[in-house]
């Protein structure tokens, strides 16, 4: 694939669009909204310094070319990824303008965190040529990318999508079914429901189910993935601990209190200052460095070890 162009650059539009740029790719980035796109510069210039630090070769200065003009995006892409906010029908509506301005061999891949394919497939004229393309945030740090073929995709669409991501030595992972939320989010979801409903039967509070995790779970799990960490700890010892625990494991269906009780006194997280924890803006660039730095440390640590 010699150009992609990317709809939609938000949180991880920049990262994606500089990780692409540096593996050799002409990338036409857009975005309706001017304020994202003059946000945009510098987040991929952000984004750029990281991948210097990794170590990733390739075109370092290549330019990406950033658009208000949607058609001016798309044309003559191999590859058009959709990033837009998680909402059907916006995604749909893009799907319909993007039907118009390209060849029926153009591939549309989504960035959707865990809408299905196969629903979204309904909006776009040739679906065999639709598949899911999951990254992770930050995408220009973690190298792992869902593919997700929806029932229409063609097996050489998603084949297409593997190619690339293993070209710019980064890692696919098949999703086989459909399902909503595919892996990663499912696996992450299930956590944060056990998480956030522990913090709200007062079990732990939210400063050491942090430390929990990161410093117990995550630690172990950031080097032994968690099938092989079944047979580590023992499947005997599995099937006796899940015997009574699992029947007692949070599996509520609705959102916790704890969540909508902060949204709607407007404390969404660092966007808004506050969210679970208190941020002013000087703590908010801080944790943004020191994670980045945390991330690409553990990642060149992982690499050397795989």
């Amino acid at each position: 694939m010699k150009k992609i162009a990317i709809i939609g650059l938000g949180t991880m539009g920049p990262g994606m669009a500089a990780r692409l740029a540096r593996g050799g790719i002409a990338v036409t980035a857009y975005d309706i909204a001017p304020a994202a796109l003059e946000r945009a510069s510098a987040m991929i210039a952000t984004a750029n310094a990281v991948l210097d630090t990794l170590g990733i070769e390739g075109t370092a200065d290549n330019p990406i070319k950033l658009t208000s003009d949607l058609a001016e995006a798309v044309a003559d892409a191999d590859l058009v990824i959709e990033n837009v906010p998680e909402k059907a029908d916006i995604k749909a509506g893009v799907y319909r303008q993007i039907d118009a301005l390209i060849g029926p061999d153009v591939i549309v891949a989504s960035d959707t965190s865990g809408i299905p394919i196969t629903s979204l497939q309904e909006h776009i004229s040739n679906p065999a040529r639709m598949v899911g393309m999951h990254w992770s945030n930050p995408p220009h740090i973690i190298p792992m990318i869902e593919v997700i073929a929806g029932a229409q995709t063609a097996p050489e669409t998603s084949e297409a999508i593997k190619t690339l991501i293993r070209s710019l030595g980064l890692l696919p992972v098949t999703v086989k079914k459909d399902v909503p939320g595919f892996v990663e989010n499912r696996v992450l979801y299930a956590l944060l429901r056990e998480v956030i409903d522990l913090v709200e039967q007062d079990v732990v509070d939210p400063e050491d189910i942090d430390t929990c995790v990161s410093w117990g779970i995550g630690y172990k799990l950031a080097v032994i993935g968690p099938m092989a960490l079944l047979d580590m700890a023992g499947l005997d010892i599995y099937n006796s601990v899940s015997s009574f625990l699992n029947a007692d494991l949070a599996d509520r269906k609705d959102v916790p209190e704890l969540v909508k009780e902060k949204i709607e006194a407007g404390t969404l997280g660092l966007k808004s200052g506050s969210g679970i924890y208190d941020y002013t803006p000087e703590k908010i660039a801080e944790l943004q460095k020191s994670r980045a730095q945390k991330l690409v440390a553990i990642r060149r640590i992982l690499e050397e070890r795989s």
